[in-house]
């Protein structure tokens, strides 16, 4: 009922949501909701799309404007779970949170009523899962907890549409998912009076570069640093990144030789050396073992040291102060309050473009110049389409 996208290949709906989804968040490419701590769109778009998908082969195609409306609901509920949780993040809110925006959007769509949104919650709830150990890791379990909680959200709401019953206290309940989940350490009111007035959907951060987010930061700042300065790498003696707990605690591992590619992703030391050996970092310096065992970008690592700030917020992504002592004595320093790509220091269309029309060149069946500006145009246009699959039909790629 649904396609792979780009290859093609036709599946079942939920099968389909898990691949899209994982193919969403592998490269770290996937944009985020800082104050949530999620990437709301991997699990949203991709268990929406796939369902969108079988609503066309059923002749009841979804429209530009409904499939907005549904997508800008889902970004809001996954995103006021996460920004109503208050202590250290526990579980993988990319997935668990995530889980509840698809089965909400899916329900909009299908114009369920209230107890019936209720029930799918319920049974999403009951399938619920996802665990920061493939972040640790670097395991691409990771991306795959996305798809799993996608196709979670299919079947809870096929479940409801075929008169399933859910639990209803998912939530604040004495097992509901801020207790479980999120240890107990929640205040829902001030994110909860908010929904459908205070869109979430217009918070994203969208990613100038293809590691955690959390990595963004040394990245920005050393850019900026070196193009005020004039200093090169050669010249830099130690690095200092001094950040709120939760970046320390997520990607201030250690480089460790021959990483992975997800963990190298998520290691802030890593992304740094990478930046200084290459004044860039895109999709081929996390692929094969030359980009990843590279001795100097691994040497330039070593001068990278992560320095956790006292920062109360257990969620906070900034501010982050980059400090560079160089070899003849000189130091630098920037601080920054929002690192680029947040919303408040966003990137252009022009950037985004740019972002785009690089991915799309990297993928297994490489999108030429036509298709990428075809597909440019319908997202452009995405608010007028009669049926959303055509969005679906430009990004396939036939084999030759």
């Amino acid at each position: 009922a649904a396609r792979v996208w780009l290859t093609g290949e036709r599946l079942p709906a939920h099968s389909a949501a898990i691949v899209n989804a994982y193919q969403i968040h592998c490269l770290e490419y996937d944009c985020v909701h800082e104050g949530a701590v999620v990437h709301p769109l991997a699990t949203i778009l991709s268990a929406l799309m796939a369902h969108a998908e079988r609503r066309s082969a059923q002749g009841r195609p979804v429209a530009g404007g409904d499939f907005l409306l549904a997508l800008a609901l889902g970004v809001d509920v996954a995103a006021v779970l996460g920004m109503a949780a208050t202590g250290r993040i526990r579980f993988f809110r990319p997935a668990t949170a995530g889980g509840f925006g698809a089965a909400a959007a899916i329900g909009k769509l299908e114009g369920f009523d209230d107890g019936r949104l209720k029930d799918t919650l319920g049974i999403l709830y009951g399938q619920t899962s996802g665990t920061l150990q493939p972040h640790a890791e670097g395991s691409m379990v990771l991306g795959l907890q996305i798809g799993f909680n996608a196709r979670a959200a299919l079947c809870a709401v096929d479940l409801a549409a075929a008169g399933v019953q859910g639990p209803h206290d998912i939530l604040t309940g004495p097992y509901g998912y801020f207790r479980l989940y999120e240890g107990g350490a929640f205040d829902i009111e001030p994110v909860w009076s908010a929904m459908g007035r205070d869109w979430q959907v217009a918070r994203l951060s969208h990613k100038p570069f293809p590691s955690g987010r959390l990595t963004h930061g040394v990245i920005d700042g050393l850019g900026r640093l070196m193009a005020d300065h004039g200093f090169a790498a050669a010249d830099i003696d130690e690095v200092v990144c001094r950040v709120p707990p939760l970046v320390d605690r997520l990607v201030g591992r250690p480089d460790v030789p021959e990483p992975a590619a997800n963990y190298a992703k998520l290691c802030l030391t890593f992304v740094a050396g990478v930046f200084l050996a290459r004044g860039r970092v895109d999709v081929p310096d996390f692929r094969g073992a030359a980009a990843l065992n590279d001795p100097l970008v691994h040497a330039l690592a070593a001068k990278v040291r992560v320095e956790r700030d006292d920062n109360p917020d257990e969620n906070a992504l900034d501010p982050q102060t980059i400090r560079v002592a160089l070899a003849n004595g000189t130091r630098h320093e920037v601080t920054l309050p929002r690192t680029f790509g947040h919303p408040e220091a966003p990137l252009s269309r022009e950037q985004n473009l740019d972002k785009f029309r690089r991915c799309a060149g990297y993928g297994r069946r490489p999108l030429d110049a036509d298709r990428i500006d075809r597909i440019v145009h319908l997202v452009d246009a995405i608010e007028d389409l009669d049926d959303v699959c055509r969005l679906m039909d430009a990004i396939m790629v036939p084999v030759d």
